[in-house]
């Protein structure tokens, strides 16, 4: 795909709806309480594009998602700059006991997000999971937390300073409010807490990333494909920041996490493992070699899609019309 930039995308909706495929794969594990993934995906000149925001976005937020898919599909994306990028586990909010076996389905990490702040869970059961994933994985892994902007900023100054004896990387977004983690950063220090703040949802769901940035709100942006509008505006956010980035990704297909390795595979500098490994939670794909950890990194190459798999997974004909008109609102919200 790299390199192959089209002057222009498709010119109606009924194009991108032509080559319109969609799947639901299951997951191997329970993830923020969800069993099977459902994606559309897109086949345009370049190739294949994923469209897959959650069901409770609007067509607004929808059609960033949509440009994304539509970029992968018809333009392409920059020529890489490495040739692999390393990746983190990734520890759904599962019972302590569980770790281990989550953690078997990443070959070769060395880097571990712990999901945290899960609603009906208790401060206790975020403990002894970060717990568990450092006694299982060693002294020397790293380890990131995520609230998803599950706490307070007084729960979140407490939780981490209850979770810094684990030696954590980061807590990305602790809170929600970008303001919050602004004075969360300010407390944290005041305490002589070294956890430092990753911003995710103040970027890719905010009207203005770039005021992560001007609040001094984080030290690490957490970027995403689809949410931002595709591989070239996420990079451009990137630029503007000026802060250090990690591509992160949803539950998505090969198709949509070959999109976030193109994205981290033309940052300029990249310090830090990206969550690009939740390949490994689906049971199914729609590719006979998906992008699924190996020695704890992910290969930047193509992704060979199978119409036998895209047919074997095909969501029933109810979902795939709602999917299609879905295409329609995002299309005629697009800016």
């Amino acid at each position: 795909m790299s390199g192959q930039r089209p002057v222009s995308g498709p010119a109606t909706v009924e194009e991108v709806l032509e080559g319109l495929r969609v799947v639901t794969l299951p997951l191997g594990i329970r993830f923020r309480g969800v069993t099977e993934r459902e994606v559309a995906l897109v086949r345009g000149p370049v190739g294949w594009g994923e469209f897959a925001p959650f069901v409770e976005y609007a067509p607004q937020e929808s059609a960033r998602w949509l440009d994304a898919a539509l970029e992968a599909a018809w333009q392409g994306w920059p020529e890489p700059v490495r040739g692999e990028v390393a990746v983190n586990a990734t520890v759904p909010a599962v019972p302590a006991a569980d770790v281990p076996a989550v953690l078997a389905r990443y070959d070769g990490c060395t880097t571990a997000k712990v999901k945290v702040a899960e609603r009906g869970q208790g401060e206790r059961d975020d403990i002894d999971r970060v717990a568990a994933v450092r006694d299982v994985m060693g002294p020397h892994a790293r380890i990131r937390v995520d609230a998803n902007g599950g706490w307070s900023l007084t729960q979140a100054a407490d939780m981490l300073a209850a979770l810094a004896p684990f030696d954590l990387e980061y807590a990305e977004q602790p809170c929600a409010d970008v303001r919050d983690l602004a004075r969360l950063r300010i407390d944290l220090a005041h305490q002589g807490v070294d956890v430092p703040i990753a911003a995710d949802e103040s970027i890719r769901k905010a009207e203005d990333p770039l005021e992560v940035a001007r609040l001094r709100a984080a030290d690490v942006i957490v970027v995403k494909v689809a949410p931002l509008g595709g591989v070239a505006s996420a990079l451009d956010v990137v630029a503007e920041c000026g802060l250090p980035a990690v591509v992160s990704s949803a539950i998505d297909s090969s198709v949509g996490l070959r999109a976030g390795v193109a994205l981290a595979a033309a940052l300029p500098d990249l310090d830090h493992a990206c969550g690009l490994g939740t390949g490994a939670l689906l049971s199914a794909d729609v590719t006979h070699e998906p992008l699924v950890p190996v020695r704890g990194a992910l290969p930047v190459r193509a992704v060979q899609v199978d119409e036998m798999l895209l047919d074997r997974h095909a969501s029933p004909t109810p979902r795939q019309e709602w999917w299609r008109e879905r295409v329609r609102a995002a299309w005629a919200a697009r800016r």
